[in-house]
């Protein structure tokens, strides 16, 4: 599911190709990694930070579009992408939540009401809950809808989409400081960061540290979507982190996604495969991803060598990040540590 790919990228590349997205269904067993399948998923929870958030208003913050905005009450938040979502409720704000973005998965999130279609805002669905202040990115959309819920008076503001693991702590204290819990952000933000720097620890050095290639491919099977991520996919910053080569951006990828092609995927050569789980669920786990041209051939389909993670985590570079990278390494290297 979408984040900043980003994700938003790989929709919009699979639009061009004349394509209509569709829901992927649940993942199953085939559906997961082979290295991973004996582990235990982990809960998909947030975990709020300890201090009581108690948001001092108002603020005035400057939105990434420009405007200047306002935020007189945080009692009723709308938080427009799944990636916000999770930031707001690890600030400990998540009793003023009143909606989700479809891409909002994680337990605590999963029975408010959710105010997108696809990944298109609907406007009358968020004025409907009364909100006092809506949270956005610049890849959130359409911009009519944008317009029409700013035109009814609720302060709105619009924050950079986060693409790399140097923008975590920036875009939690954004988001902090516009509803008006600095200090929660502070400790937030402290907390990530020492959870990042013990997640790099885990990464092989030495003898050990050939660096694996791994492609990341966006799935969606239901819908004939298989693209490989370049440069702007959103995963370099992860994969370098973890001590791996992104093949698509060394294959010379320069966009966010390219439709997969044997060509394209020879040209990479990955040795691991990197893959959100509903989208290796959506083309039958490991047995159907071999069957998509070209994956069979490379060296990772020669060795099914398949790293699976959360399609409500991988992407968002917030405060669940050190878990991303954590699953990204073990998965990775294996015994190899």
């Amino acid at each position: 599911m979408p984040r900043s790919l980003r994700i938003a990228g790989a929709w919009a590349a699979a639009l061009a190709l004349g394509l209509t997205a569709c829901a992927a269904p649940d993942g199953d067993a085939s559906a997961q990694p082979r290295k991973a399948a004996s582990r235990a998923a982990a809960p998909d929870r947030v975990e709020p930070v300890q201090s009581g958030a108690k948001p001092e208003l108002p603020v005035t913050v400057t939105s990434a579009d420009g405007r200047r905005v306002t935020v007189q009450d945080a009692d009723r938040i709308v938080p427009l992408t799944g990636s916000l979502n999770e930031i707001v409720f690890t600030l400990g704000l998540g009793e003023n939540v009143v909606a989700r973005d479809i891409t909002a998965t994680f337990e605590q999130a999963e029975k408010l009401p959710v105010v997108t279609r696809a990944h298109d805002v609907s406007a009358e669905s968020v004025l409907s809950l009364k909100p006092t202040v809506v949270l956005a990115d610049t890849t959130t959309g359409p911009a009519e809808a944008i317009d029409q819920i700013r035109d009814a008076g609720v302060p709105l503001v619009v924050f950079d989409p986060a693409k790399s693991l140097d923008d975590v702590s920036p875009r939690i204290e954004a988001v902090a400081k516009t509803l008006g819990v600095e200090k929660s952000g502070a400790e937030l933000t402290r907390r990530t960061e020492r959870r990042i720097d013990v997640a790099r620890e885990g990464i092989p050095t030495g003898d050990r540290a050939k660096k694996p290639r791994v492609a990341f491919l966006y799935l969606r099977g239901s819908a004939s979507v298989y693209l490989l991520g370049g440069r702007d996919s959103g995963a370099s910053s992860l994969l370098e982190a973890a001590g791996a080569v992104d093949a698509g951006k060394e294959s010379g990828l320069k966009k966010d996604f390219t439709a997969i092609t044997s060509e394209a995927l020879a040209e990479a050569a990955p040795d691991a495969i990197l893959v959100m789980t509903k989208g290796l669920a959506s083309v039958n786990g490991v047995d159907g991803l071999l069957k998509v041209p070209g994956v069979a051939e490379t060296p990772a389909g020669l060795d099914r060598r398949v790293v699976s993670i959360d399609d409500g985590v991988l992407l968002n570079y917030g405060p669940r990040t050190d878990q991303v990278l954590k699953s990204l390494v073990e998965q990775l290297y294996g015994d190899a540590k």
